[in-house]
């Protein structure tokens, strides 16, 4: 029996790094199966609806893909990244009904977040995560993505966490968080962080810290391979044709000329 998570994207990290998530999901499974078939891998994090007909519900496992619908809520309390995503490569992909923003942002105050914006959409958060939860036959898990650093992640990010423990208590809780580098330039991320760790602790089964130096340097690695081996193209490039050509090894049993 498939078993399906719900992904909740909290803020302008959790909605950037969740674009990209879903992204490699499809390419992911695009390399493994050829077939346009609606399997249970899919339906984990997809739903399989007929966009053509109005109210048609999931399309069960085995029928062909019609119009994949991530199981995922987008929460920022400023609009620009959620809009994006809406409106972008992958717009097609999110319901534009399960998505909650506001224009104002957190400030990067994690207090502004958990007790201003938290209280203000919990039943619009919980009715999100009731209509997502109707479509699952078998939900497993909630994962969160969100950072630590920003007002709207960590403060709203841990106000979400706790209702869910306190709405869907049997269901797991799993938790991404990107953690803020040593040379962030917001003076109140280190205290952002150690506000939200308090409900990581408590409220998740599971958490999955991502280093935000660390995605720095494999960003700056892939960067430079990437440099390298454009230089070494257009070295090729400008070489005279008779030059591209690679060494040829005269035929076995003839001599050389010298």
């Amino acid at each position: 029996m498939p078993r399906e998570v719900i992904t909740i994207q909290v803020g302008q990290c959790g909605n950037q790094v969740g674009c990209r998530f879903w992204d490699l999901v499809l390419r992911e499974h695009a390399h493994v199966s050829k077939s346009p078939v609606f399997d249970a891998a899919l339906s984990s994090f997809f739903r399989n609806v007929d966009s053509r007909r109005a109210n048609s519900g999931d399309l069960p496992l085995g029928d062909c893909i019609r119009t994949l619908k991530a199981r995922s809520i987008l929460v920022d309390m400023e609009e620009g990244v959620v809009n994006s995503l809406l409106t972008g490569p992958l717009a097609d992909l999110f319901d534009a009904q399960q998505r909650i923003t506001d224009v104002s942002g957190s400030g990067n105050n994690w207090a502004h977040g958990h007790y201003l914006y938290g209280p203000m959409y919990r039943e619009n958060i919980e009715d999100k995560v009731r209509k997502a939860a109707e479509h699952c036959d078998s939900l497993q898990c909630f994962l969160l993505l969100h950072s630590l650093g920003g007002g709207t992640g960590s403060g709203l990010g841990t106000y979400i966490l706790e209702s869910l423990e306190d709405y869907l208590p049997e269901v797991f809780r799993f938790v991404c968080c990107v953690n803020p580098s040593k040379d962030d330039d917001v003076i109140t991320s280190p205290y952002n962080t150690m506000l939200a760790m308090r409900s990581l602790i408590n409220s998740a089964h599971c958490v999955l810290p991502v280093s935000n130096d660390a995605l720095i340097r494999i960003c700056n690695q892939i960067s430079s391979m990437d440099a390298g081996e454009d230089a070494a193209q257009a070295s090729l490039i400008d070489l005279p044709q008779d030059e591209r050509a690679p060494l040829r090894r005269p035929p076995l049993g003839t001599a050389s000329s010298s």
